[in-house]
């Protein structure tokens, strides 16, 4: 293994990522050094070989690298603190959740203090870490990525460069992530159904592994609407969702908690009163890019 595959490397935060990214460095032959605010946490990683450090300046100074996955920004500065002085001169990557702004202020900290600086995000669950497929992208300096990727690379092999602003990982992080919630609740409504009849989840899953595939064939063709503004070939229709939204009703009845979809319902009513019920469904884009109208206002649109 060559000296760059062996950076030293440092990992803040030893949650269920922090821990993995850890084990990586370590099965990779690098020499790792962990902190966390409950040191305890760090046990295992120890008799694997890491070396651990209670003082966050000592773990700092101990590595060329430093990756904190803490769990915000606001969270990550406030722990950095006492570490300013011993990270300058050194690379410093984020991998913690938050957004563009905490991005561009971790990143302006960093600049103030000689600190040079990735934000990243991986986008995977800790047991992918290190897979070849699981991919990281990171946004700042180019030359900073391109000195560090053979050694994140043990994280995952499939690395992107979003470019040159540090808030790039978390604008994406959280224009990608949009997505999850509102999945993951749609699937528990569905097994609430199912399980209405005393029909187990699991005889579910097949199918909506099929419907999110569906959904994936769909989304370049909606990319492409919403660059092109152009929503007048429709393969559905916002009216086609609108006109669905009474089907609703008869979920509650049957005991169903569906007060989630209201907001959705909010969207699909705007959208008509704005002209776009022969529109593609992506056309919902441009409702979303509006400021907040309520259901009153949109009322008022057709007295």
């Amino acid at each position: 293994m060559t000296e760059i595959a062996r950076t030293p490397v440092t990992i803040l935060g030893l949650g269920a990522m922090g821990t993995a990214l850890a084990e990586a460095f370590l099965a990779a032959g690098h020499p790792t050094t962990v902190w966390n605010r409950t040191p305890e946490k760090a046990a295992g990683l120890v008799d694997r070989g890491a070396m651990r450090s209670t003082d966050i300046a000592d773990a700092v100074a101990a590595s060329p690298l430093v990756i904190a996955i803490l769990s915000t920004f606001p969270t990550t500065l406030a722990a950095l603190g006492p570490a300013a002085e011993a990270l300058t001169g050194r690379t410093l990557i984020t991998l913690n959740s938050g957004t563009p702004s905490g991005a561009r202020d971790m990143a302006a900290w960093a600049a103030e203090h000689g600190i040079r600086y990735l934000g990243g995000a991986i986008k995977n669950v800790p047991a992918a870490v290190g897979k070849p497929d699981t991919l990281l992208y990171f946004g700042g300096d180019r030359a900073v990525f391109d000195e560090s990727a053979s050694t994140l690379r043990v994280l995952g092999g499939d690395l992107v460069h979003l470019g040159a602003e540090p808030d790039l990982a978390a604008l994406y992080e959280s224009a990608v992530g949009a997505t999850l919630l509102p999945a993951l609740i749609g699937f528990f409504e569905g097994a609430a159904m199912l399980s209405a009849r005393g029909i187990q989840a699991a005889t579910m899953v097949p199918y909506a592994v099929k419907w999110l595939q569906m959904i994936e064939s769909v989304l370049p063709v909606f990319a492409d609407e919403i660059d092109d503004r152009d929503y007048t070939r429709p393969g559905s229709s916002v009216g086609l969702f609108h006109d669905a939204i009474d089907d609703d009703q008869e979920l509650a009845e049957s005991g169903i908690d569906v007060a989630w979809h209201e907001p959705m319902h909010d969207l699909l009513r705007r959208a008509v009163a704005d002209g776009h019920r022969e529109h593609s469904i992506s056309a919902l884009f441009e409702i979303i890019r509006q400021p907040y109208r309520s259901d009153m206002d949109v009322a008022d649109q057709f007295d």
